[in-house]
């Protein structure tokens, strides 16, 4: 199957700020390193605009971290980095 140049076209314009959800068990340093990998992809970026948002029962902890990204291949090497990170369970 060939997917043609323009379906392969981002529907986000570059540069752009983006929202990243990342969850995880709710442990100490767990926030931290969320916001090391963010720093690592935008060195902009600012901890204090990290938004947490606990889960029902309270065991994990769900972050949102809004990064200015520049290209498709920054953004999905972003996803890869925090999918593979031994404390994240799951990255939206």
């Amino acid at each position: 199957m060939n997917i043609s140049a323009e379906s392969q076209k981002s529907l986000i314009e570059f540069p752009s700020r983006f929202p990243i959800k990342v969850m995880g068990a709710k442990v100490d340093g767990f926030v931290e390193a969320v916001a090391v990998v963010a720093r690592q992809f935008d060195p902009e970026f600012d901890p204090a605009t990290i938004e947490l948002r606990d889960s029902r029962a309270g065991n994990y902890l769900g972050i949102t971290v809004t990064l200015t990204v520049t290209s498709r291949e920054q953004l999905d090497e972003l996803y890869r980095t925090l999918s593979t990170h031994p404390m994240v369970k799951v990255v939206l």
